[in-house]
């Protein structure tokens, strides 16, 4: 039988006996390995020379149990352990990280996959996500412990009842105001949110009030931590469904703002009324999410901030090219990565300014690294509702801006079409068929392939297609989930404002095209 692999993204896995599975025995040798790396590679960061870490859960099977697992390994390797009381946001543990410069975090946690699922996530370098070669090295560490009985464990370990109060305090003070004029309007502004079944919901609604929101609802059937995640197929706001109750409750209630959080609640969903819409609201993707709040982040940040250097903004390489449009125009530094937040977080790191904003389309945000250097979708939603207040005291809505966004910069369209294969092994190939055969042509333009690289000329598995015919211009850019045994497909159509119907209209073909491709 084979064992589990600690990727970048730590181990999930069901929840279940043997080396392939979470459970006590695969956390205990983990964490082992995780404690033999630091130690080797990893200088503590404190006087005594000591490491200390803290380790946080969620409300899913096993969480609680494999938490305290790996908090006693850690301890039972002489490290100063520090244990959250209650399940909690994966944000609440990567902002406790950074908070106390501890030298790791250990996030129990899968996320948005499905039930029966549960992970281990490792937070290093200031709450930020681990970094390869780091997982492979790591691997090898795991791979010399002992079976799990022979590990020493102790229960040597404090635990923190006050994390969760923390964080929703430091993420508080990205919006707190004593304006009444400010305040007026957040009070009566109506705000309908789910957590999905997951642990967002005490974080999402302290910072809410502690910023002077005063009528915020949740659709009942899901506010409650519940690991079977008995309404939804899949927990994920992106899913076909899954964000079923929540308009059906918009229908009723009529809210100004709706905030459909992840399970962990690192990634967010906001909705928006939109008289277009089948039920009145629509969700926006990750696409106009990062963005738009981009402009809103930004806009604060030029009308406070001294620091003359351009404050660096970041994507992945499979999302929207809105966001470098922008920055072009505005004077930001923009920074295209590999995808995911272990890229993401550290955009910065060669650049002469701070990373001031990042995202990716997966619904994921980081709006203030300073405090939480991964996706934060309860920030996220903090600053949605705050800015979503005062435009409504204005006469004007997200949708407005998002508009603005497409007059000032140009039309935007986005999509994705994924192809789910037997295992990760089968995905690469596909990807790899398509790249070797690539279309000539799409959407009626002539394309051509390359490959995917970042702007540290990094390269990532896969081939990125372009067209354009005129002023409309075409992406197409596949590659392999790193999470998931699918081939994925991100598509993107812009052009001129004024051509917008022919932008959506030349998409809707696209994706018909790429989906012909892929079931052949």
């Amino acid at each position: 039988m084979s064992s589990l692999k600690f990727g970048t993204a730590g181990l999930r896995a069901p929840v279940g006996s043997g080396p392939d599975k979470m459970n006590v025995s695969t956390v205990t040798r983990a964490t082992a390995g995780v404690a033999a790396w630091m130690k080797k590679k990893l200088p503590s960061k404190h006087a005594d020379g000591r490491y200390y870490v803290a380790v946080g859960y969620d409300a899913r099977y096993g969480s609680h149990t494999l938490a305290r697992a790996a908090a006693e390994t850690f301890a039972g390797a002489g490290f100063g352990v520090t244990l959250i009381a209650d399940p909690v946001a994966t944000p609440v543990l990567a902002w406790l990280v950074r908070n106390r410069n501890l030298d790791a975090g250990v996030q129990i946690t899968a996320s948005h996959n499905p039930a029966p699922d549960n992970g281990y996530k490792l937070y290093v370098d200031g709450g930020m996500q681990l970094l390869s070669p780091a997982d492979t090295d790591i691997e090898e560490e795991i791979a010399k412990q002992p079976a799990a009985h022979e590990i020493p464990r102790s229960e040597a370990k404090s635990i923190d009842l006050a994390a969760q109060d923390g964080y929703a305090t430091a993420i508080s003070a990205l919006v707190a105001t004593g304006e009444q004029a400010v305040l007026r309007p957040r009070r009566t502004l109506k705000i309908l949110y789910t957590p999905m079944h997951g642990v967002g919901g005490e974080s999402l609604e302290s910072a809410l009030r502690n910023c002077g929101f005063g009528d915020v609802n949740f659709v009942a059937s899901q506010r409650w931590p519940d690991p079977e995640f008995p309404t939804v197929e899949f927990p994920n706001p992106e899913e076909p469904g899954a964000t079923d109750a929540l308009l059906e409750e918009a229908a009723r209630l009529e809210p100004d703002l709706l905030i459909a959080l992840d399970p962990d609640a690192d990634r967010c969903m906001l909705g928006v009324k939109d008289p277009s819409a089948e039920k009145g609201y629509r969700m926006l993707r990750g696409d106009e999410t990062g963005p738009l709040l981009a402009r809103r982040v930004l806009a604060k940040r030029v009308a406070s901030k001294k620091d003359k250097t351009k404050p660096v903004v970041a994507t992945t390489v499979v999302s929207s090219q809105l966001l470098g449009a922008m920055a072009e125009r505005e004077g930001w530094d923009y920074v295209e990565t590999l995808t995911g937040f272990k890229h993401l977080a550290r955009a910065a790191e060669s650049r002469p300014g701070h990373l001031a904003f990042a995202y990716e389309e997966a619904i994921g945000t980081c709006p203030s690294p300073s405090v939480v250097a991964d996706k934060d979708g309860v920030a996220t939603a903090l600053i949605a509702a705050a800015w979503a207040a005062e435009l409504k005291e204005e006469g004007r809505s997200l949708l407005d801006e998002l508009a603005d966004i497409e007059v000032t910069y140009g039309a935007y369209r986005t999509a994705q079409v994924a192809k789910r294969c037997t295992s990760a092994d089968a995905a690469s190939h596909a990807v790899a068929v398509f790249k070797q055969y690539p279309p000539k042509k799409l959407a009626g333009m002539t394309v051509a392939a390359s490959d995917i690289v970042d702007s540290s000329g990094r390269r990532a598995e896969g081939v990125r297609l372009t067209g354009e015919d005129g002023s409309l211009h075409l992406r197409v850019v596949a590659r392999p989930s790193g999470t998931e045994p699918k081939a994925k497909f991100y598509l993107e159509l812009h052009g001129p404002a004024e051509k917008a119907a022919d932008v959506e209209q030349r998409l809707e073909q696209l994706i018909q095209e790429i989906r012909n491709i892929e079931e052949t």
